[in-house]
């Protein structure tokens, strides 16, 4: 299977890159960044917009850039790599990518035309207390009254909720779950922010009669909808999981390379070395399925499988390489002017998005029997 990337892929994570490096140099600029609301950089986000960045995946006919989702995980690599904490696997590809599936064609042009341009964040206020991943809608419910629709409810944890120029919004409908559009300055709509351990924003969402639009044209039943957006989502997270993996593993790396002990070098102690090569497999092996899972997005395929697939590999890879870096960092890995705890939070933050890997093994587990048997000495 192909897994190297062309000259225009490669040219656009050079471009991404470049602009991260230089908004995000080093960890005390990201700890600034992150101290004031709403949790990331504003210039950096019009910055991504005018590359085309936030318009890659949407159709040219919508104001995209017509891309796909290789195009997407370049991206969101870059941005793990980093731990740049711009909303872009939030807004772009979750909420973005339901209203690209399944907006009116004026709703694409309003809402994707202004994503791309870089001018409206959107949000996916869907999760709801008492819920544990589900791709539908409990208590939030939408009523209908003179041709107008009117939500009653609460959503929480909305990533960067509280900032977000419209909210695309499940709610049940008939025992049906259905997506609407919200206005950020929607009248009943009351929104309270509040900060993540990894320093990103999320928000209590609460509405009460508050006015919303239904999204797109049809009345059936949008969960399947959902779940594969939410299944793409935890790709494009996989690949934003490995930047992250793979920087703090280089920088583990540097550092038993250039501390001393005992008047050597760590990364002359053996035990130490095995270690540091035990972190790179599990990098290794996460990279493999992440990327051949966004192959079976670009397919078409069974993409909800896949992202469980993901979700599994990179939860593990994940808390065993940011175990490992503080370790073999000793004290110094677990203070805040130090880098990699904050990898290591942020990856646990994304461990704990649309499903953590214990949630993905159990979901796996159930569809076992559906398999073919393998007879070990057939």
């Amino acid at each position: 299977m192909e897994f190297s990337y062309d000259d225009e892929q490669n040219g656009l994570r050079e471009a991404v890159s470049g602009l991260l490096a230089r908004a995000y140099a080093d960890s005390e600029q990201r700890r600034a960044v992150v101290a004031t609301d709403p949790g990331f950089d504003e210039k950096t986000w019009s910055r991504l917009a005018e590359m085309g960045v936030l318009g890659l995946p949407f159709a040219e006919a919508d104001g995209g850039m017509g891309a796909g989702p290789v195009e997407v995980s370049v991206v969101a690599e870059e941005i793990g790599r980093v731990l740049a904490p711009e909303p872009f696997v939030e807004a772009v590809v979750l909420a973005g990518g339901l209203v690209s599936d399944l907006g009116t064609d004026a709703q694409r042009a309003e809402v994707l035309g202004a994503l791309a341009e870089g001018s409206l964040v959107p949000a996916f206020a869907h999760a709801e207390t008492g819920t544990r991943w589900e791709p539908s809608a409990r208590s939030v419910t939408a009523t209908s009254d003179g041709g107008s629709w009117r939500l009653t409810g609460v959503k929480e944890p909305v990533p960067h909720g509280a900032r977000a120029d419209v909210l695309v919004v499940s709610a049940v409908v008939e025992g049906a779950t259905r997506l609407f559009l919200v206005q950020g300055d929607a009248e009943g709509l009351t929104r309270t922010a509040h900060r993540n351990h990894d320093g990103t924003r999320s928000a209590r969402v609460e509405f009460a009669g508050t006015p919303a639009a239904p999204l797109g044209e049809g009345t059936d039943d949008q969960t399947a909808a959902i779940e594969k957006a939410q299944a793409r989502a935890r790709v494009a997270y996989g690949h934003e999981a490995l930047g992250a993996m793979e920087t703090a593993l280089t920088t583990t790396a540097e550092y038993l390379r250039t501390r001393k002990q005992f008047g050597v070098t760590l990364n002359k102690f053996q035990a130490l070395t095995f270690r540091a090569a035990d972190m790179y497999v599990s990098l290794e092996l996460a990279r493999s399925t992440v990327m051949w899972a966004t192959l079976v997005v670009d397919a078409d395929g069974d993409v909800v499988a896949a992202a469980d697939r993901v979700r599994l590999q990179t939860s593990r890879a994940s808390r065993h390489i940011g175990k490992e870096a503080i370790q073999l960092h000793g004290g110094i890995g677990v203070t805040a002017e130090y880098s990699v705890g904050h990898y290591t939070s942020r990856l646990t933050a994304i461990d704990h998005l649309l499903g953590d890997g214990d949630w993905a093994l159990a979901r796996l587990a159930a569809t076992v029997d559906q398999h073919e048997t393998v007879d070990p000495l057939g």
